[in-house]
């Protein structure tokens, strides 16, 4: 006979008031077998992994484990019956050890009064080894976005579970991370964990699952084996219409005048950075996480550290001393950390497009006009083809991509010369990954600069005109045409690579 399903969902509803988030999801996983859950942001992907792991109750449907139907009434009763859930949110606790985060389930349960010392520390060691070179002393706080993302990883490897959920985990990983992470996930299920693996990038999905189940709208749509179907498949089933292309036509004929040259940018994490950036083409800038990438976007915009070097702007020379003299100066930097840096969730839409420059929505006496406020929001969310049912409504109810274009309208309100995009489409679906890439080609065709940070080689290469490569804090080449190959970038991008500027184009 035919052993049942390790993990099993069936007809699962939930409701939240009026809106029905689950109309009718199932899903099923097999003992060993990597399944991917595509869907876009907003199908239901996450209550039905909060269903499981026991943070939401559904309305009605049945789960069952091994065959046999179970009630996961809390996460712990989740971790009881060996479910491990990697959320998407990194939820380290800052002020504590990273050993002390990857074993606070275990800490928690002891019977002990004291934990820590040199023994939790070493087994936190262990843990992390595979993953990454990460001193589990440190204060969690202390860590980049993509090694808090592999201590949550970490922290759910320790929990022995035979059902591991992972909700976009390569979203902060670069590609020599992420490869790491999948020869782990490919170890778990030789030994029988189930894996769930929820992302948007078809070409993990592709190269890493077994099967993948697509959602849309709170409902299954289709399960297939990834050797049966193609990414085009997936995505149309997601979005439910056909999708041509993730990426709009590139720049046609020469690239027009230059809009931003930096010569000589240095500081204590990156030197002697020089680059162009000119009217009506998109510029990548490639490398791995850690390689000084952000670090030099942030040092250009002034918004960290004391950066020594020259800037023109248009041909003209300019000083700029802080932030607020590149906002003056139309020079403005979008945050790889959408919801620490880039947005303010708990305020409206139209408060968050206003923050960058009160002025514009200013009334009498210098107090915001709430009228002026709606109607600048209204007019960029247009542009940006915002969905959102009022332009007062918190921006924590908005959908990923929805939050990601109110933080590119924040930018737009300011009316920008140069846009420095850092990773602009993590975590959001391939729909909105698309929309935000006409935006930004949009933007470059209207004498917009624009450059974009991407750990994702695809869409460096895809969506870019011109990549600059970045490795240990110095730009070590610029492709372009044929030559902006993922060989060429992660070649340049390595440890050791050639140092100074180096045109393979």
């Amino acid at each position: 006979m035919t052993a049942p399903p390790l993990l099993q969902l069936t007809d699962v509803k939930k409701s939240f008031g009026a809106i029905k988030a689950l109309r009718s999801a199932q899903l099923d996983l097999q003992a060993g077998e990597i399944h991917a859950l595509a869907g876009e942001n907003g199908a239901g992907k996450s209550t039905l992994m909060n269903i499981i792991d026991g943070i939401l109750r559904p309305d009605s449907g049945e789960i069952r484990i091994d065959g046999e139907v179970v009630q996961i009434d809390s996460p712990a009763t989740a971790q009881r019956l060996g479910i491990g859930f990697v959320h998407q949110e990194i939820a380290l606790c800052a002020d504590i050890s990273v050993a002390e985060n990857i074993f606070m389930a275990q800490t928690a349960r002891s019977q002990r009064r004291l934990m820590g010392g040199a023994e939790l520390i070493d087994k936190a060691r262990q843990v992390l080894a595979p993953l990454a070179d990460i001193d589990p002393r440190l204060l969690a706080g202390q860590l980049s976005i993509s090694q808090q993302q592999l201590v949550e990883i970490a922290k759910a490897l320790t929990l022995d579970c035979r059902i591991l959920i992972l909700d976009e985990p390569t979203a902060a990983l670069t590609e020599h991370e992420a490869q790491k992470l999948f020869g782990i996930m490919r170890g778990l299920a030789a030994r029988g964990i189930g894996i769930i693996y929820i992302s948007h990038r078809m070409a993990e999905i592709f190269e890493n699952c077994d099967r993948v189940t697509v959602m849309r709208d709170g409902q299954h749509i289709r399960t297939d084996r990834t050797a049966d179907i193609t990414p085009t498949d997936v995505v149309n089933a997601m979005v439910g219409r056909k999708l041509d292309t993730l990426y709009p036509a590139k720049m046609q004929g020469v690239r027009g005048p230059e809009i931003l040259r930096v010569e000589g940018l240095s500081d204590r994490r990156y030197r002697d950075v020089s680059f162009t950036l000119h009217r009506g083409e998109i510029l990548g800038i490639g490398g791995l996480i850690g390689a000084g990438r952000s670090e030099i976007a942030r040092g250009v915009t002034r918004l960290e550290g004391k950066a020594s070097g020259e800037t023109w702007l248009n041909g003209e020379k300019i000083v700029l001393r802080d932030y607020a003299d590149c906002i003056a100066r139309g020079i403005v930097y979008l945050s790889e950390d959408r919801k620490g840096d880039g947005v303010f969730l708990d305020l409206s839409i139209a408060a968050n497009i206003a923050a960058l420059d009160l002025s514009k929505v200013a009334g009498r006496f210098g107090l915001i006009d709430p009228a002026r406020e709606t109607a600048q929001a209204q007019r960029l969310g247009e542009t940006l083809r915002l969905k959102a049912a009022s332009m007062a409504h918190r921006v924590s109810s908005l959908s990923g991509g929805n939050q990601q274009k109110v933080a590119l309208a924040k930018l737009l309100a300011v009316q920008p010369k140069v846009i420095f995009l850092d990773e602009p489409t993590r975590g959001v679906d391939v729909g909105a990954k698309a929309e935000i890439h006409a935006i930004l080609r949009g933007l470059a065709e209207s004498g917009v600069g624009i450059a974009v940070i991407s750990s994702e080689l695809p869409e460096l290469i895809g969506l870019c005109d011109r990549v600059l490569v970045v490795s240990e804090g110095r730009v070590t080449g610029e492709l372009s045409g044929a030559e902006m190959t993922e060989t060429n970038i992660m070649t340049l991008a390595a440890p050791g690579a050639l140092a100074g500027a180096r045109t393979l184009a």
